[in-house]
C-alpha cells in the first residue's frame, strides 16, 4: 500500500488576522514532512502514545466521522507519525498529523481531486474541529493546506480559492530564521483574544493590519515587487508595536534593524511565541549576511 506523506506548510500573510476574517496566503513547504508508518525498526513511542490519545479525543467528538475500527486495529499494529515537521516552529507539524489521520481513516472523504469552494469549506470546517485539540481552537487551515498541497488564498472564512503563486529565481526570497526553541500555540492564541477585548486594538486590527495584509498579498500574487515591500515595511512595523509578546525575544533587534535599514521585513509565522519567524527581501545574500547570527532556509526566490 501506497503510504502518502503531507508536507508542512506557510502562511505567508494573515496570521490571526484570518480569525478575525482578514485575507490570508498559505503555500505547502516540501521541505518537512510526515507520514503514518509502522516501522517497527525504527518505532516511536511517543508518536504512537500522542495518536493514541488524539485517537480518543476523535471517538469521543466526532464519532460518526471516522473508522474508527481501523484506526484502533492500526494503532495496536503500532502505527505511528513519523515527521521531520519541527513542533511548535509555526510550519503545520499538527496540521500535517491531522491531514494523515483524515486522509486514511474519514468515513466519507472530501475527494481533493473534486474541488470547489463549498468542499473547500466543508473541508476547513472538518480539519478545525480536528485539530482544535491540539490548541484548543483552530481555524481549519494549517490542516487544509497539509492535506490539499497546493497554495490557497483566504478571502474570508467561508471564502477559500486555490491560487497560483509567480515562480521565479532571482536575488529576493522568502525566508524563515530560527529563534533557536519552540512555541506554544494555546498561550500565544490566548493572548491575542485578550488583546481582542480592548477597543483600540481591534479598530487598528481591522483597520490597519487588515489594509497591510491584503495589500501585500495582491502585491505578492501579481509579483509587484514596490507594493509588496512598501506594505511588508507597513506590516512588519505593525506587528513590532501591537504583537510584540509574541515575537521571540532573540529576534527583537534583528525585527527592528530590519525595519530601520529596509533590507529585509520580517513577520510572524504561525502564532509566534518562538519558532519560526518569516522574513521578506529584495536582497537575499544581504539579508544572510545582516543576519549571521540565525539559522536561514529559504521558503521561495522570486
Amino acid at each position: 500500500m501506497r503510504i502518502p506523506s503531507f508536507f508542512a506548510k506557510i502562511l505567508l500573510f494573515g496570521e490571526y488576522g484570518i480569525i478575525e476574517n482578514a485575507k490570508g496566503l498559505t503555500i505547502p513547504f516540501d521541505f518537512y514532512k510526515g507520514s503514518l508508518k509502522f516501522d517497527e525498526a525504527n518505532f516511536q513511542s511517543k508518536s504512537h502514545k500522542d495518536i493514541v490519545k488524539y485517537a480518543e479525543y476523535l471517538e469521543q467528538n466526532m464519532p460518526e466521522e471516522f473508522d474508527f475500527l481501523s484506526l484502533w486495529g492500526d494503532l495496536k499494529k503500532g502505527m505511528y507519525f513519523d515527521s521531520d515537521i519541527p513542533q511548535g516552529y509555526g510550519v503545520g507539524s499538527s496540521g500535517a498529523l491531522v491531514a494523515a489521520v483524515y486522509d486514511r481513516y474519514a468515513v466519507h472523504r472530501i475527494d481533493k481531486n473534486q474541488l470547489n469552494k463549498e468542499s473547500i469549506s466543508k473541508l476547513k470546517e472538518k480539519f478545525g474541529h480536528m485539530e482544535s485539540y491540539f490548541h484548543g481552537r483552530s481555524s481549519g487551515i494549517d490542516p487544509l493546506i497539509c492535506y490539499l498541497n497546493i497554495p490557497l488564498l483566504i478571502n474570508s472564512k467561508e471564502d477559500i480559492d486555490t491560487i497560483s503563486i509567480p515562480k521565479g529565481n532571482g536575488k529576493g526570497a522568502v525566508f524563515l530564521i530560527n529563534s533557536g526553541a519552540p512555541g506554544e500555540t494555546g498561550p500565544m492564541v490566548q493572548i491575542f483574544f485578550e488583546k481582542l477585548k480592548q477597543e483600540g486594538f481591534r479598530k487598528t486590527l481591522h483597520k490597519e493590519f487588515n489594509k497591510y495584509n491584503n495589500a501585500c498579498i495582491d502585491a505578492f500574487v501579481k509579483g509587484k515587487k514596490e507594493p509588496l515591500f512598501q506594505n511588508l515595511k507597513n506590516l512588519s512595523t505593525w506587528a513590532l508595536v501591537n504583537l510584540k509578546p509574541m515575537i521571540p525575544a532573540k529576534i527583537i533587534s534583528a525585527w527592528e534593524n530590519g525595519i530601520k535599514t529596509n533590507d529585509y521585513y520580517l513577520k510572524l509565522c504561525g502564532s509566534g511565541g518562538g519558532g519560526y519567524v518569516l522574513g521578506f527581501t529584495k536582497d537575499f545574500e544581504k539579508a544572510q549576511e545582516m543576519l549571521s547570527d540565525f539559522e536561514l532556509e529559504t521558503v521561495c526566490r522570486f
